[in-house]
């Protein structure tokens, strides 16, 4: 298989793709043409048919779709022209190689994060969130999320790798800063994205749901938390509303999608710390990407507003 993470400018394509995005548009002067998404496993890759009439059979999107066309270059990045398309076959592809997936193991990862549910010594935040991850189903759908629709960790296992990355800083904090309530702290990170279960759609669609676009995560987690608390007997109404705080300011700012803005310490560190993965999980992706200029440097880069580059690896120790 050509996957889209290994195509290059000039190349010419013969392969299967799924359509994850299908827009009707027109050009300046007027002639409809398709606007596209294709992905595979490996990324996915703007695309654009100008001839609608020949060759282009009917196709919807979430499709997987046999695809004849070249490579270009538009503004630095690759863009895929399509001559011929049809829809492919049953058999004639594997679904798992249209999935994105963490490049980490999911079962390890899975086993480190039950650890630290297992080591909340607090008997009611240890209850809470055996009530969420000792759940088969509910174990079974988180393993398999992602974080995001695209940005960051927007792939199979997402979801559980950005969890326990946030777990981890915020495990790192409690040994820097003994002022913060650990077992509330670790509590939040491993619950702070549970509602993306909801907000988003499963693979291969990875979408917003309804209710994602209503609600979205911040809210629906507060609200699946709060629906498991009231079954555990005798849980503290303060310890409650504490960790229900802690989710609902876990972004920081208004502007960027909380309720409530940190009025707990442990909230500003949980802040701090889901800031932290997705920035840098961002920045890694957009250095990971192929469809750049030639050259050392990526080119603007408009999440962070500067020009990007890997480190120089000249003179560093093997």
């Amino acid at each position: 298989m050509r996957y889209i993470g290994d195509l290059r400018e000039g190349d010419n394509v013969a392969e299967i793709y799924l359509c994850k995005v299908k827009n009707i548009a027109k050009t300046k002067a007027g002639k409809t043409y398709y606007s596209m998404i294709l992905q595979d496993k490996t990324g996915v890759i703007d695309t654009k048919i100008w001839e609608l009439n020949n060759g282009i059979e009917n196709f919807e999107q979430m499709d997987y779709v046999r695809i004849d066309g070249n490579v270009t270059s538009f503004q630095g990045s690759l863009q895929l022209n399509v001559r011929r398309l049809r829809r492919a076959k049953e058999g004639e592809y594997a679904p798992e190689n249209y999935i994105p997936c963490s490049s980490k193991n999911i079962d390890e990862m899975y086993r480190e994060l039950s650890n630290y549910v297992n080591k909340t010594q607090n008997i009611y935040l240890r209850q809470l969130l055996i009530a969420f991850f000792g759940d088969k189903d509910i174990a079974a759908r988180f393993k398999a999320h992602s974080a995001a629709k695209r940005v960051h960790h927007g792939f199979m296992g997402g979801l559980l790798e950005h969890t326990l990355s946030v777990t981890k800083l915020c495990e790192f904090y409690c040994t820097l800063y003994p002022a913060l309530n650990k077992d509330l702290l670790i509590t939040a990170a491993l619950l702070h994205d549970i509602g993306k279960l909801d907000e988003l759609s499963n693979f291969p669609e990875n979408d917003y749901t309804d209710q994602g676009q209503l609600l979205g995560h911040i809210v629906m987690g507060t609200m699946m938390i709060h629906e498991k608390i009231q079954k555990i007997n005798g849980f503290p109404q303060k310890l409650a509303h504490e960790l229900e705080h802690c989710i609902l300011a876990h972004h920081g700012e208004l502007e960027f999608g909380s309720p409530k803005k940190p009025a707990l310490i442990e909230a500003m560190a949980l802040n701090f710390a889901d800031n932290t993965d997705a920035k840098i999980e961002t920045f890694m992706e957009a250095l990971a990407e192929e469809n750049h200029q030639s050259g050392e440097w990526r080119g603007y880069n408009k999440l962070f507003d500067s020009n990007i580059r890997e480190t120089s690896k000249l003179g560093m120790k093997k």
